[in-house]
């Protein structure tokens, strides 16, 4: 059998959820993935950094919430969750996130 995971009104994104982005994003306005790349992009995504899968208590957990510009959440974010390591590097090549392979103990 086939999962469905509800609608978008049913999985938390309702009219209360619309104004906490708002506010959310007018206090961070700027793509988190671009700043880490000293790029400077306006963000129109707020973002689940842990998948909250339906948990309401992970879902409203601003610690848990990222600003990201929209190619970043459509394709860098879903690459990431599917490897289990952000992509990306800085401007010396070295990788950005601490659980990419090469930078493991």
């Amino acid at each position: 059998m086939a999962y469905h995971r509800g609608s978008a009104r049913q999985r938390g994104y309702t009219s209360r959820w619309d104004k906490a982005r708002l506010t959310f994003l007018a206090e961070h306005p700027l793509c988190r993935m671009c700043e880490a790349r000293g790029e400077v992009t306006t963000a129109v995504v707020v973002d689940h950094i842990e998948p909250h899968r339906g948990d309401q208590r992970l879902f409203w957990d601003t610690d848990n919430w990222q600003p990201l510009c929209e190619p970043h959440h459509n394709s860098t974010k879903q690459r990431e969750e599917h490897r289990g390591f952000g992509i990306g590097s800085d401007l010396r090549g070295r990788p950005l996130d601490p659980k990419h392979p090469w930078n493991r103990a």
